[in-house]
C-alpha cells in the first residue's frame, strides 16, 4: 500500500497581529496555498485480493461502507444490459435469506444498503455495522438469482426504454457517446429493447462469476470504527469470497474526426435542440495537464461565472445554463461542451460555442478569470474534505489511477501554479474545436435549413444524419401536404371531431379541475374560460394559492408569492389567444405551416400567432398538441403542451390529459371534472 495516504486534517490558516503599519493602497501579495497534511489509513488485504481501507471517524456514530471493483471497460455487445440487469438483481434476495426478509432486516436497523452492477454501498449507525456488513457481504457472495425477479427487472428496463424513445436528452447523450467513441467501444455502446430481450437469467449468472471477483475489489469503510474490530469482522464476512481471474482490458482506441462536423437526429417532438460539441481526450488524472486543465475547463465552462454561461445564458438568453467537462480516464475521455437551446437560436448557439473555444485557445485568459477559477476550485475541494468518505475515495484512487502518494497534499499547489500560459496551451490540446462532433438532436423541420448553411471562420460545416440508435441515415424529408390543406379545414375537421359546430358554439364557459404531482408535490389546477375571450387560472399546493392569472379580455394581472404584477403587451397577446376553449371558431390569421409528428403520429401544425403553434392529429383531427414561446427575466422559454385521453361532456370532447414541460421539468395534470356553461361569473375575471 502506497504511503501517505489520509485521515485528512486541513491547516486552518490563523490571522497574526504585526505593529508594523499596512499600506491599504497597496493589493497584498497572494500567499502560498495551504498544504494538507495527509496520513496513511488502515489498510489490510485478504488472501483473496479483497483490499480494505478503514477511515476511523469518530465525531459522529455513524459508518459508512463502499465496495467497488476496479474492472476493466468491457463490451456487452449483443448482451448489452446485463450489467444493469445483473446489479438489479443484487439484493432481491440471497441463498441464506429471502428478499421479503432482507429488506425487512435492512428496514429494520434503519440503514440504507444498495447494490449495483459494479459493487455496493451502505450507511448505518456505527451500533449496527457489524450487522449491516454481514447483510452486504451476503449479497454480494451468496446471491440468489431467480427467474421471477430476471422477469421483473426485464420488464422495467423495457418499460424505460419504451418511455425514453422520446426524450430529447437521453437520445442526445447516447448518440453522443456512440459517435465519439464507437458503438463497439465499452464507453459508445448503448443498450436497447433487442439487446434487453437477448437476455437470459443464465447471462446474469455468468456476468456475475465473470466480473464479481474480490481480485479486483476495494472495500472501503469510514465512520465511527476501530481497526481491529474491522479487520476480524471484514476477514469473518470476505474470506470464503473465491478469487477467480478477472478478464484482461480489451478496449478499442478512439479517434476524432478530421475535420469539425454536425451530426443531427431528427427529434420531431424536440421543443429545444440539445447540443453537445465533442472530441476524445488522452488524459489521466496522473498526468502533468490534470491541473491546469481543471482551470482552463473551469473558466470556459465549469458554473455560473464560466465564459459559455455568461454568454449563452446571461448575454444572450438562448439557454438556461450552458457548461463543459473534461474527463479523465485510465482508457479514454471526452471534452464535452453542451447546452438545451430554443429550436429558432439553433445555429446561433453553435456559433457561440465556437466563438468561445477557439478564444480561450487563441487568446490568454485574464488574471481575474485565473484568480477566480482557482479559488472556485480550492473551495470545492476544501469542502469536500468535510465528508470523510472523501478521504477513503481519495485513498482508493491514489491505488486505482496510479497516482503520486502526495497527490492530494500537493492538490492545492498544484492549482496555485497554473498558468495563463498553460491554461492556453492545455485548451489547444484538449478543446479540438477543429476536430469535433457538434452532436444536435432537435427538430429537422424548425433548425436544419440554418444549420445547413452554417459556416465558421470562411469554411462551410458539413452536415450528417443520425437515427436514435446511432446510425447513419438520409436527410430527413419533410411530408408533403395536399394544397387543399388550410387553417381552416384543420380547425373544421377538428371541431366535427371534437362534437360539431353547433355543439361547441353553444359552449359559453368551461371550468377544468386537474391535479399534478411534481418532484413528490401535489398541484391543484382551476381553470375558467369564456367564450368572450376572459379566463381565470389558479394553481395551488395543499389548498394555498401559488399561482393566480387573471385576464378579462383587454387587461390582466400575474399573482405570485404574494406579488400582483399587471400583464405586459405580450402577456396581454397570449392571453387574448388561451382565453377561448377554442379559438378554432375564429380562422383569423391562422395557417398551417406542415406536417410534423407528434407522439409518432402525424399532424398539421398550425401557426396561431408568433408565440403559439398548434397541432392537429391528420386523421382523428383531434388537437393532441400546443407549442408557446414566452418570455420572462430575460429568458425565452418554450412550453409544449401534448392534450391526450379526450372525453365528452355535455356533448363536446375535452382533453382529460395534459403533460406540460417547463425546462427541466416535466408533469402530467389529469382532469378530475369538466364544467361547462355553470359556475362562472363576472367576478372570476374582475382585474382591478
Amino acid at each position: 500500500m502506497k504511503k501517505n495516504i489520509f485521515a485528512i486534517a486541513l491547516l486552518l490558516l490563523a490571522s497574526v497581529g504585526v505593529n508594523a503599519q499596512i499600506d491599504r493602497s497597496q493589493m497584498p501579495e497572494p500567499g502560498p496555498a495551504p498544504k494538507v497534511n495527509v496520513e496513511e489509513p488502515e489498510t489490510f488485504d485478504l488472501d483473496n485480493g479483497l483490499k480494505v481501507m478503514v477511515v476511523e471517524n469518530h465525531k459522529l456514530p455513524r459508518v459508512a461502507m463502499s465496495l467497488r471493483f476496479d474492472n476493466p471497460p468491457h463490451v456487452e455487445g449483443q448482451k448489452a444490459g446485463v450489467s444493469g440487469i445483473t446489479g438489479d438483481l443484487l439484493g432481491t434476495g440471497t441463498q441464506n435469506m429471502s428478499k421479503d426478509d432482507f429488506n425487512e432486516k435492512v428496514d429494520f436497523l434503519g440503514a440504507r444498503l444498495n447494490f449495483y452492477s459494479n459493487g455496493a454501498s451502505a450507511n448505518t449507525l456505527s451500533k449496527y455495522f457489524p450487522e449491516v456488513l454481514k447483510l452486504m457481504a451476503d449479497g454480494i457472495l451468496h446471491p440468489k438469482f431467480t427467474q421471477e425477479e430476471f422477469d421483473k427487472s426485464i420488464a422495467r428496463t423495457e418499460d424505460f426504454l419504451k418511455s425514453s424513445e422520446k426524450d430529447v436528452s437521453y437520445n442526445a447523450r447516447r448518440v453522443r457517446s456512440a459517435l465519439a467513441y464507437g458503438k463497439n467501444h465499452p464507453y459508445g455502446e448503448f443498450q436497447t429493447q433487442e439487446t434487453v430481450k437477448n437476455l437470459s437469467l443464465a447471462d446474469v449468472e455468468n456476468y456475475y462469476k465473470t466480473w464479481f471477483s474480490p481480485a479486483n475489489a476495494y472495500l472501503v469503510i469510514v465512520g465511527d470504527v476501530d481497526e481491529d474490530e474491522v479487520k476480524d469482522l471484514v476477514k469473518g464476512q470476505f474470506s470464503s469470497w473465491k478469487k477467480s481471474p478477472v478478464p484482461a482490458a480489451n478496449v478499442p482506441a478512439v479517434s476524432n474526426v478530421n475535420q469539425t462536423e454536425i451530426d443531427f437526429i431528427d427529434m420531431p417532438n424536440a421543443v429545444q435542440s440539445e447540443i453537445a460539441l465533442v472530441n476524445t481526450i488522452n488524459l489521466k488524472k496522473k498526468d502533468d495537464d490534470y491541473f491546469p486543465i481543471l482551470v482552463a475547463n473551469k473558466i470556459l465552462g465549469g458554473g455560473g461565472e464560466a465564459r459559455l454561461f455568461l454568454n449563452l445564458r446571461e448575454d444572450k438568453g438562448y439557454t438556461y445554463g450552458a457548461y463543459s467537462s473534461t474527463g479523465n480516464d485510465k482508457y479514454a475521455a471526452t471534452f464535452v461542451a453542451s447546452a438545451s437551446v430554443r429550436n429558432e437560436v439553433t445555429d446561433s448557439s453553435v456559433v457561440a460555442f465556437l466563438d468561445e473555444i477557439y478564444k480561450i485557445r487563441n487568446e490568454q485568459v485574464t488574471a481575474s478569470e485565473l484568480a477566480r477559477a482557482k479559488a472556485k476550485l480550492t473551495g470545492d475541494f476544501v469542502l469536500s474534505l468535510e465528508q470523510p468518505s472523501t478521504i477513503a475515495n481519495f485513498a482508493m484512487e491514489i491505488e486505482t489511477e496510479d497516482l503520486d502518494d502526495d497527490f492530494y497534499e500537493e492538490y492545492l499547489e498544484k492549482i496555485d501554479e497554473v498558468t495563463a500560459e498553460d491554461v492556453q496551451r492545455v485548451a489547444k490540446k484538449y478543446f479540438l474545436a477543429d476536430n469535433s462532433r457538434i452532436v444536435i438532436a432537435g427538430k429537422a423541420s424548425d433548425v436544419l435549413e440554418n444549420l445547413e448553411k452554417m459556416t465558421y471562420n470562411g469554411k462551410t460545416i458539413p452536415v450528417k444524419f443520425y437515427n436514435r440508435f446511432a446510425e447513419e441515415v438520409e436527410k430527413p424529408v419533410a411530408k408533403k401536404m395536399d394544397p387543399s390543406v388550410s387553417a381552416e379545414t384543420v380547425f373544421n375537421k377538428y371541431i366535427d371531431a371534437i362534437g360539431g359546430r353547433e355543439a361547441v358554439e353553444n359552449v359559453e364557459s368551461v371550468v377544468m379541475l386537474a391535479s399534478a404531482t411534481i418532484q413528490g408535490m401535489a398541484l391543484d389546477l382551476e381553470m375558467k374560460r369564456t367564450k368572450d375571450g376572459k379566463l381565470s387560472q389558479t394553481i395551488s399546493m395543499n389548498g394555498n394559492a401559488m399561482n393566480q392569472q387573471v385576464f378579462n379580455g383587454e387587461s390582466g394581472y400575474l399573482m405570485a408569492q404574494g406579488q400582483k404584477m399587471p400583464y405586459n403587451e405580450e402577456q396581454i397577446e397570449a392571453a387574448k389567444g388561451e382565453a377561448n376553449p377554442f379559438p378554432e371558431l375564429n380562422v383569423g390569421d391562422a395557417s398551417v405551416t406542415g406536417i410534423e409528428q407528434v407522439e409518432g403520429k402525424d399532424a398539421y401544425a398550425v401557426k396561431l400567432s408568433d408565440n403559439t403553434v398548434n397541432y392537429y392529429d391528420t386523421e382523428s383531427g383531434l388537437k393532441v398538441k400546443m407549442v408557446k414561446t414566452m418570455s420572462q427575466g430575460g429568458q425565452t422559454m418554450t412550453i409544449p403542451t401534448v392534450y391526450a385521453d379526450y372525453q365528452e361532456v355535455k356533448g363536446v370532447k375535452f382533453p382529460f390529459s395534459l403533460q406540460q414541460s417547463m425546462g427541466p421539468q416535466s408533469f402530467e395534470f389529469k382532469v378530475s371534472e369538466i364544467k361547462v356553461n355553470e359556475d362562472v361569473s363576472e367576478e372570476d375575471f374582475k382585474v382591478e
